[in-house]
């Protein structure tokens, strides 16, 4: 599970961690986010993040 970066801010979503701030368990893929998940700095949309090396 690779981290993605969001191009607004550059929080970086992290699977192993999760969002808690969402309710996003740790191991959660970005792919199986809830199409509604933002970004918990910005609140930028999965569509404005892209794939980390």
């Amino acid at each position: 599970m690779g981290k993605y970066r969001c191009t607004i801010c550059g929080y970086i979503y992290t699977p192993a961690e999760g969002d808690s701030t969402q309710g996003v368990a740790p191991g959660t893929a970005f792919e199986d986010l809830p199409d509604g998940w933002t970004c918990p700095v910005c609140g930028a949309p999965k569509s404005d993040f892209v794939a980390e090396g």
